[in-house]
């Protein structure tokens, strides 16, 4: 081995390392514009090539430009720049359906097959007007060309790699590209074809996963109007606290952070939280009165007193009343009914809390009228199942269809931890249901306290939590401002529901109100004083 021979060889050793180091990077690289990016610039390394253009090829059977580096010019377009190309797509095939072959990228394409060329101002056989008008132009002198084809594990080309101006190690010359450097292009080429490949298949499988998930959402908020959007609602709000969490710097989560994956994890798990309300009965789901089923059974009530005030009447003349005493007697009987008519309707309608006397005066009512059925017998005036909906203490549900509402999470549950998730997604179930369990382990359905549970499922308690207290959509609840969604949740801060810390980072970092911006009426964005709100800390020092 000669002194010349010797640093070229070594030199030679040294590419073929970096193109095993590339092939790594590539096969880890998760976005696509930074894979694409990678390829052109390991290219242009290993080739010490100036400049180059990564091509993909469209359905329409194109070639658009992705990338577009020059070290000379100083061009950087297309992949992590975030300056767009402004050329149109090379077309491969003419208005008649005839392949283009002029332009090196198209015969590169059509013959498959790499192109190798030393000057492109003498070189014979293709078009390079365009390259020439550009180097009048800018100035420049494009010379030696080197363009490989990319091919998937199907034997179909995906792409092109075009190199510029290869330069000598030492000097820094224009030089052709030598046997060498195609060969490592056209290695490098092979391997970014199948990582470019992989890439675009992962992308779609998870694109076909998401749209499934969506379309699973869409069929639960459909069910539904009144809970429309709310599958959609949780995950962002979630997302936005995660992040929040992973920003802070201060306090007892100064320490959590997310990659890109766990990222993605958590979103999919906030999109899946209430999979289980499939099976959930619409007439529960839309349950906006205490006496609702199919219908409203208040109005059957209302019927009933009717026929009550038809009995009085019946039974004061039968008692011998006529004219003004019969006249003052029945306006007073008939205004005592119309006020309990009043009272029940009004109670029919879900609060946050019934006192203890409005409940015993629902049973004296239907303990006070009898009414007459259609065959003639005496009924009490409410049901058992009447009375005991009119005595519901907060809501409209009672306690039968609260167990219906809340076994949808442990549907969720079983749903999802029957699923083979991959590695990183692994987390998913735990994530999506633990929802509703509470920092005191008095939620459910599980019970787990706050240390059994994940950071990422805590915020997508209190997500879940001020998502419905602001929503706008529910039939048993007018909307809330935000100061009164945060009262309400400092409030379950205190009381062990919610993480503690979480909500301090709610409040420090403004999470509602960017929240709020985005889904809720402006008229919910009140002013309210936020040192009172309940459990309200100020920020620690920077």
């Amino acid at each position: 081995m000669n002194q010349m021979q010797q640093p070229f060889d070594a030199d030679l050793v040294q590419r073929f390392e970096e193109l095993n180091q590339i092939g790594v990077a590539l096969s880890s690289e998760r976005d696509l514009n930074r894979l694409l990016e990678t390829i052109l610039v390991a290219a242009k390394s290993i080739t010490r090539a100036d400049g180059g253009t990564l091509y993909r090829m469209t359905e329409e059977k194109t070639l658009k430009f992705e990338i577009m580096r020059n070290d000379t010019l100083n061009i950087a377009m297309g992949g992590t720049s975030g300056v767009e190309i402004p050329f149109y797509p090379i077309y491969l095939y003419d208005k008649h359906g005839a392949p283009i072959e002029s332009m090196v990228v198209a015969y590169a394409v059509h013959h498959d097959c790499s192109v190798n060329i030393a000057d492109a101002y003498t070189a014979e056989g293709f078009d390079f007007a365009g390259t020439k008008n550009f180097d009048k132009k800018t100035g420049y002198r494009s010379k030696s060309f080197l363009t490989i084809p990319m091919k998937n594990h199907e034997n179909e080309i995906i792409g092109v790699l075009q190199l510029i101006n290869a330069r000598e190690r030492v000097t820094g010359d224009v030089v052709a590209f030598s046997p060498g450097d195609q060969r490592l292009v056209e290695s490098l080429a092979s391997q970014a074809a199948v990582a470019l490949t992989n890439r675009l298949l992962i992308n779609h499988l998870e694109a076909l996963f998401e749209s499934l998930i969506n379309l699973i959402n869409a069929a639960i908020d459909d069910k539904s109007p009144y809970t429309g959007g709310h599958c959609e609602r949780v995950p962002v709000l979630t997302m936005m606290l995660a992040e929040a969490v992973n920003n802070c710097q201060g306090g007892p989560l100064r320490e959590f952070t997310m990659t890109d994956r766990d990222r993605y994890e958590l979103k999919i798990a906030g999109l899946l939280h209430d999979c289980g309300k499939v099976t959930t009965p619409v007439h529960v789901v839309d349950k906006s009165t205490k006496l609702e089923t199919i219908c409203d059974r208040i109005h059957l009530v209302d019927t009933r007193f009717e026929a009550v005030k038809r009995d009085v009447e019946i039974g004061l003349l039968r008692a011998g009343r006529s004219g003004a005493e019969l006249e003052r007697e029945l306006a007073a009987r008939l205004k005592e009914i119309d006020e309990d008519r009043e009272f029940l309707r009004r109670t029919n309608i879900g609060g946050e809390f019934m006192r203890d006397e409005d409940v015993a005066r629902v049973g004296a009512i239907a303990r006070k009228y009898r009414w007459r059925r259609p065959d003639g017998e005496m009924a009490d005036f409410l049901s058992e199942d009447e009375l005991k909906n009119l005595t519901i203490r907060a809501g409209t549900l009672n306690t039968e269809e609260r167990n219906i509402i809340n076994h949808h999470i442990e549907v969720t549950i079983e749903m999802l931890e029957k699923l083979p998730w991959p590695k990183h997604l692994k987390n998913v179930p735990e994530y999506a249901g633990g929802h509703h369990e509470r920092m005191d382990g008095k939620g459910y359905p599980r019970g787990l306290t706050r240390d059994q549970m994940s950071v990422q499922a805590r915020c997508m308690g209190i997500a879940d939590i001020f998502e419905a207290l602001t929503a706008k959509d529910r039939p048993y609840k007018k909307k809330k401002t935000v100061g009164e969604s945060l009262a309400i949740l400092g409030k379950f801060k205190l009381g062990g529901h919610v993480d503690p810390d979480l909500f301090d980072v709610f409040m420090w970092e403004k999470v509602y109100e960017k929240y709020a911006k985005e889904f809720l009426d402006p008229d919910q964005l009140d002013d309210f004083d936020l040192a009172k709100v309940p459990g309200y800390v100020p920020p620690p020092a920077q």
